[in-house]
């Protein structure tokens, strides 16, 4: 049995496998990460920490790339979709 993380995405509870991603875990919830300075919907293009198009808040530090970071215990997300 693979042990399991629970964080929080923009106020909701979400549980995933350890080592799995914070894109993983957002997806999860919504495939929007952020906007764009014109308002549209952006989420994971390159999927390896290149394009920045996945960046969200992690425990209050913004533009963490959600693609390169990993899940931890209570860590809290918020992406501004």
């Amino acid at each position: 049995m693979n042990a399991q993380v629970r964080l929080s995405v923009n106020g909701s509870p979400v549980e995933v496998p350890a080592g799995a991603s914070v894109a993983a875990a957002i997806a999860h919830v919504s495939m929007r990460f952020r906007r764009s300075v014109n308002d549209m919907p952006r989420a994971p293009l390159c999927g390896m920490g290149v394009c920045f198009e996945c960046r969200v808040q992690v425990d209050g530090v913004a533009h963490v790339r959600a693609c390169m970071t990993t899940v931890s215990e209570g860590m809290q997300v918020i992406t501004d979709a």
